[in-house]
């Protein structure tokens, strides 16, 4: 593989279901090497199917995917060596133990038992201890953990967790994230797609949002937050006041308390200077005022309903 080459490299994939539902439209898209890159978009958006179609799960209508500088198509045994994925699922056979299952997932690759890290993927996920109890009497959060240890037998170069925390608990969330970010820093490229969106803007480093089969959004998440065409400002009043006067491009206003309000604006209309001189033009005294900064959930929001619309 080029040493410049990208992990995963998308070019025009599309995926039509029968009755002509089109699942992934165009799709173009690239993951460098190395990198955490955020999947995001809201059901329905494509995600499941593209994972799908990079594990072999899924037959693509058009275009081309390559793992690892192997084509899907030209070289799928090495294409699916190169990835490893963890589903959204819980499905185990519930009378394997951990260890077992382990086995048997290094056995389908092929991998010489003098070569099995099976001890040692259940020692990283915290589950050395469960080794040889079936997998109906693991919790929840264990499967998620065994499910990790599952993808990562074969040693892949490129792992995706398609929603690794969806219905854990919050310590075992952190728990997760911090393996994800050791696993990050020993260099694997790390796809990740969850609905908990503090958490991609805190993880990824990069983030292509889709919606409705299309890629909308792909940049640095950095970048992507300047992205937010929404601010909201907090503002209080030194007396009661029933309603605020109209102001163009003012988008939405939350009453928050008697004097409180959130004010939501367009920044491509209204800047924060001019919003606060207007309503003190109108008679307003303002006694506090409070701005927050753009998140990723704004950018989401902002850039999936202008697609809708």
């Amino acid at each position: 593989m080029p040493p410049d080459a990208p992990a995963i490299r998308l070019r025009g994939l599309e995926k039509v279901y029968g009755g002509g539902q089109r699942a992934l439209d165009q799709v173009s898209l690239e993951v460098p090497r190395g990198t955490l890159f955020g999947l995001l978009g809201p059901n329905g958006a494509g995600k499941s199917t593209l994972i799908n179609i990079l594990a072999g799960l899924v037959t693509k209508t058009g275009g081309t995917a390559e793992v690892w500088g192997f084509d899907i198509d030209r070289n799928p045994r090495n294409a699916k060596a190169s990835i490893g994925v963890v589903p959204q699922e819980l499905l185990f056979d519930a009378f394997f133990t951990p260890f077992e299952t382990l086995e048997l997932q290094a056995g389908l690759y092929g991998i010489p038992k003098a070569h099995r890290r099976t001890l040692e993927l259940l020692r990283a996920v915290q589950l050395e201890d469960k080794a040889h109890a079936y997998a109906r009497t693991l919790s929840g959060g264990m499967k998620r953990r065994l499910l990790i240890a599952k993808a990562m037998v074969h040693s892949p170069p490129v792992l995706i967790l398609d929603e690794p925390t969806a219905g854990v608990d919050i310590e075992l969330r952190q728990l997760l994230w911090d393996w994800v970010r050791s696993l990050h820093a020993k260099g694997m490229t790390i796809v990740l797609t969850t609905h908990y969106l503090e958490e991609a803007q805190e993880l990824c480093e990069r983030i292509a949002i889709m919606n409705h089969g299309r890629v909308i959004a792909n940049a640095p998440t950095r970048e992507l937050l300047g992205l937010a065409r929404e601010k909201r400002v907090d503002v209080m009043f030194d007396a009661n006041t029933a309603a605020l006067p109209e102001i163009a491009g003012i988008t939405r206003v939350e009453r928050l308390a008697e004097r409180h309000f959130a004010i939501h604006y367009d920044r491509t209309r209204l800047s924060a200077g001019a919003l606060l001189g207007q309503l003190s033009a109108a008679g307003l005294a303002i006694v506090d005022v409070t701005t927050r900064e753009a998140d990723l959930e704004d950018v989401f929001l902002d850039l999936t309903r202008r697609r809708t619309a």
